[in-house]
């Protein structure tokens, strides 16, 4: 029949339809009715060609030709007009997508072994006419605003319905089993889907107000129910979908892409109206589609990783996870209750994802990966657990729970936790992570140093947070510090290195920075995020409570933090900072504390003296006259000596005031070696004897330029009748005093260069070798240090090499002192003042320095036998090390030598904190009893008459002491006796007057 026959050829082709016999007559006569010209039609026509294609659709699986030419002539009839033949339309469809998809598995079972014969051609042809039929359909519904009546409103559900059902096995055996046709079924898949989305779009634009009052004033309940029920169908269908998608291995990226696209869109327009969707399921879902291809990738990898992984096989894999994580992420922000009780999962995720770009940024082979990790996925991982966090509709104590998780439990042991250490963790370790549950999730070890990565991540990214989670985040902090305690936390954060992008946009920068540096730029970030808000407060108290913290990388985090608050504070705040740490210092200032490195008040000092290398030229003067004015009373040189000790900033100081310090300090340094002699040393009530000489040898790394002009012959003077008196006097009081002296003088000389080619000088070395070789070991170890230093710079003196040179030999001696010491640290000093010595000595027979059993001579491991051989060996290591560029992947050894000293440092801020904890039960036990005791407080009042009778028999002794010494021409022994314990019971009461007053 020809194209655009008459309404009369239309009623001749359906009779003979009605009567035909053969299969083959039937495909003849419905191509037939699929040319006639439809514009002569009837809505009557319509409708029965639409009832005679319904009833002659077969469902016997061979009559496949049949069936394609209903559907093809079904179709023409759709585009022209679907109004008169709606209900029969949709049952077509549910009909030829039900016979369909139960004949697609039946076919496919038949097939296995020929796919390609003629009748699995035909059923193939015939899939597709049906999911363009369901297509066309679609697209044709959306100019219908109307359904009508239930029956219609139900009918097409069920259409829907059946046709993505036949879409999702039709996707699910495209690429596998229906090899040819494959690509033309994802292709009409595709269109089916967007069809359907963009159905539902149209439909819900009925349920798409907010106001429940709007809603229940339409006209149309029913419509509203059908557009609400159908939305709901097309999102749960299309999630499944969106699952076949994304484990076709990347050869459905177009249905991934529409199927996920569309859940997220028909879930934008639902509102609260979905509630009966599972959104938590959909959330889950994709987190379980974000951890197959890591879990994969990781599993691969661990097996046979033998070069390095390239970008674009690194984008491969991680591309798709973005694409859920983002898809994840939306869907959060619109449901934040249904998908808040999935967070445990939410976070289990981002922690495994942060952990494995942790562990790939420091293997070689994976350095490509963990750079496209930082680029696509970093900040995205983030926005996940945020998208929770920063929800204006979740309660706050919901939130809170949320971030709760992200820690371990207060009270949980770190070394109760299961798996291995990061030391000892491997790919193989990490693809397990990936097979652990939520539940499991605080137990497992590995995962800390994803908690604190991520946690840097909130400071970093806190801009993005809101004001309740900045309060919170502050709130952490101290949690935060408690983990870097932790030894295998330790250890990472100071060797481990992460890619970090810098800048945004086209401009965005990939480098690579110590997690330890990124843990302080992420600080001060932070710092500047909450300045203005409510959380600053938190931060000031977290800053004081810790401005002491036992641990010293806990102490460094809080001192980096107060020194970049001193430089951009405003300048009443930061004088505020400084004035109170002023009286502070000068509260704790003490004779007996200040030559002890880790006491409260040397910590003081040396946290104030970094504050004020970051405070302004003029606060650093009005300090200084502060704190140590002309430097003549008591606690003024105190107070210098213990700034100087631990770097104070001379060179800030105006040029006048500095250079009058500088003279006087070398002043008092040469008045007193000038002046010193036995009599001096015994008569002097105080433990801080010879202050002067601290305090220049405190300064002289900032007197470098004048050094020249001091004069040699004194300092040596005074330094051999420091050992002269030492070597003559038995009280142990005294002879420590001058130890003291003489370790500052080696200090001294080691930076007065030109004292090594005095004539004066063999006798000063040959006293100090004395010195060494006879005194006990014991006695002498506070020097060693020192002496380190005054070996190196031996370089500047002339000797002969001969066994008959009395300062060659005396030098050796000192070296073979010192390179025999076993502790690491003098170790660490001795072979690097001999390196620097062999390095730039004349001398040519180095093997008189080294003696036999020098430590680095000893097996490492049985430290039993020495070999000359292990020293050479060791010691061009160690000189090899020290100019070595830092690599970015530490080895195994680098990361357990710093476990070790990890868990020694955390072994010692657990015994403080038990001594802390003790002491201040103590103090609140006597303050409760003085709160309750009239008794007690009566027993104060004669504490306080008793120092008052201890302080005039103080005076009185030593007006009886000084008396004495003016009748007495030589000073006898029990005079010394007399005044050593003097000065002893001079302290102890003042500690007990001071006890007195704090109560």
């Amino acid at each position: 029949m020809a194209e655009g026959s008459s309404t009369t050829d239309f009623q001749t082709i359906l009779a003979a339809i009605s009567s035909s016999e053969t299969v083959e007559d039937r495909v003849q006569l419905f191509t037939d009715l699929g040319r006639v010209d439809l514009k002569n039609l009837s809505d009557s026509d319509h409708a029965s060609a639409m009832n005679c294609f319904l009833n002659f659709t077969c469902l016997d699986v061979t009559q496949c030709m049949l069936n394609r030419s209903i559907l093809q002539a079904a179709s023409k009839y759709i585009d022209f007009n679907l109004s008169n033949c709606l209900p029969q339309t949709l049952n077509l469809g549910v009909k030829a997508s039900i016979w369909c998809a139960k004949h697609l598995k039946m076919t496919l079972l038949s097939t296995e072994e020929s796919q390609d014969d003629e009748h699995s051609s035909v059923f193939y042809q015939l899939l597709l006419e049906i999911l363009r039929f369901s297509s066309s359909t679609f697209s044709a519904l959306l100019e219908f605003t109307d359904f009508g009546d239930k029956e219609l409103v139900d009918i097409l559900e069920n259409f829907i319905l059946e046709a993505l059902n036949l879409t999702k096995d039709s996707i699910s055996d495209a690429k596998q089993k229906i090899q040819s046709f494959g690509p033309e079924v994802l292709k009409v898949s595709q269109n089916v889907i967007d069809a359907v989305v963009r159905l539902c779009k149209v439909r819900s634009e009925l349920i798409s107000c907010d106001d429940d009052e709007k809603l229940l004033s339409l006209n149309k309940p029913t419509n509203v129910g059908h557009a609400i029920n159908i939305t709901k169908s097309a999102i749960e269908k299309l999630s499944q979908i969106g699952v076949l998608a994304a484990n076709d291995g990347g050869n459905s990226v177009n249905i991934l892409n529409v199927s996920w696209k569309g859940v997220v869109s028909l879930l934008q327009i639902g509102g609260q109206h979905f509630t009966g969707v599972d959104i938590a399921n959909i959330v889950v879902t994709l987190l379980a589609l974000i951890k197959e291809p890591l879990k994969c990738a990781i599993e691969d990898w661990s097996s046979s990783l033998n070069e390095t992984i390239s970008v674009s096989e690194a984008k491969r894999i991680f591309v798709p996870v973005k694409f859920y994580l983002i898809n994840a992420i939306k869907i959060c922000s619109l449901y934040p209750h249904q998908t808040y009780t999935v967070y445990r999962e939410i976070t289990h995720c981002v922690l495994m994802i942060t952990s494995f770009w942790i562990f790939a940024s420091n293997e070689n082979l994976l350095k490509c990966a963990s750079a496209v990790v930082t680029e696509l996925l970093q900040e995205t991982t983030l926005d996940l657990v945020l998208s929770l966090l920063n929800s204006d509709k979740l309660k706050l104590e919901e939130k809170l729970e949320a971030l709760e998780w992200l820690f371990i439990n207060e009270g949980v042991s770190h070394s109760g936790l299961d798996g291995p250490t990061l030391v000892e963790c491997n790919l193989a370790w990490v693809s397990e992570i990936f097979c652990s549950s939520c539940e499991g999730m605080s137990r497992s070890r590995i995962l800390i140093l994803g908690r604190v990565v991520l946690f840097i991540n909130f400071l970093r990214y806190s801009l993005k947070l809101d004001e309740d989670m900045k309060v919170a985040i502050t709130q952490k902090l101290q949690r935060f510090l408690d983990i870097l305690v932790e030894e295998d936390v330790y250890c990472c954060m100071l060797v481990l290195q992460l890619p970090l992008l810098k800048g945004s946009g086209k401009t965005a920068e990939l480098v690579w920075q110590p997690m330890f540096t990124s843990l302080l730029l992420a600080f001060k970030t932070f710092m500047i995020v909450i300045s203005s808000s409510k959380a600053w407060g938190e931060l000031e108290s977290f800053l004081l409570e810790n401005f002491f913290h036992p641990h010293f990388l806990c102490r460094e985090i809080v001192m980096e933090c107060w020194c970049f608050m001193l430089r951009h504070a405003e300048t009443q705040m930061a004088n505020n900072i400084i004035s109170k740490l002023c009286s502070l210092l000068k509260m704790l200032a003490s004779s007996n504390s200040v030559l002890l490195p880790h006491s409260s008040f040397r910590k003081l000092a040396s946290s104030f003296c970094l504050l004020l290398r970051h405070g302004a030229p003029s606060m650093v003067s009005d300090v200084y006259m502060s704190l140590v004015g002309d430097g003549r009373s008591q606690l003024s040189l105190t107070l210098c000596l213990a700034l100087f000790m631990e770097g104070f900033p001379l060179d800030l100081l105006t040029d006048e005031l500095r250079n009058t310090s500088i003279r006087r300090i070398i002043s008092d340094y040469f008045d007193f070696i000038d002046n010193f002699d036995e009599a001096s040393s015994l008569a002097c009530s105080s433990g801080l004897f010879g202050i002067p000489v601290f305090i220049f040898s405190a300064t002289l790394q900032s007197l470098q330029a004048g050094l020249s002009d001091i004069d040699d012959a004194r300092t040596l003077k005074f330094l051999i009748s420091v050992t002269t008196n030492y070597k003559s006097t038995a009280d142990r009081v005294i002879k420590d005093r001058y130890l003291r002296l003489f370790s500052e003088i080696l200090g001294i000389i080691s930076y007065l260069k030109h004292l090594y080619t005095s004539n004066d000088f063999e006798q000063a070395i040959l006293q100090i070798e004395n010195i060494f070789i006879t005194e006990p070991p014991a006695l002498l170890y506070k020097c060693k240090p020192h002496l380190a230093h005054f070996l190196k710079e031996l370089i500047h003196m002339e000797m002969a090499e001969s066994d008959a040179d009395a300062k060659c030999c005396a030098v050796s001696e000192l070296y073979h002192l010192l390179l025999k010491e076993r502790h690491w640290a003098l170790i660490h000093l001795a072979i690097t003042a001999f390196g620097y010595f062999a390095a730039r000595t004349k001398c040519n027979q180095l093997w008189r320095f080294v003696p036999q059993d020098a430590a680095l001579s000893y097996d490492i491991v049985a430290a039993l036998e020495t070999n000359q051989e292990s020293f050479m060996s060791e010691f061009k290591a160690f000189l090899n090390k020290q100019v070595a560029l830092l690599t970015v992947a530490p080895s195994a050894e680098q990361l357990e030598l710093l476990r070790r000293e990890g868990l020694m440092l955390k072994q010692m801020v657990h015994k403080i904190s038990v001594i802390a904890e003790e002491s201040e039960e103590c103090e609140s036990m006597e303050v409760d009893d003085m709160n309750q005791s009239n008794k007690k407080r009566k027993l104060l009042d004669g504490i306080s008459r008793g120092v008052e009778f201890l302080k005039n028999g103080l005076k009185i002794i030593s007006d009886g002491l000084s008396q004495w010494q003016l009748n007495q021409f030589d000073t006898n022994d029990l005079h010394i006796k007399y005044s050593t314990r003097f000065s002893q019971l001079e302290d102890a009461i003042t500690h007990f007057e001071e006890l007195a007053g704090s109560s």
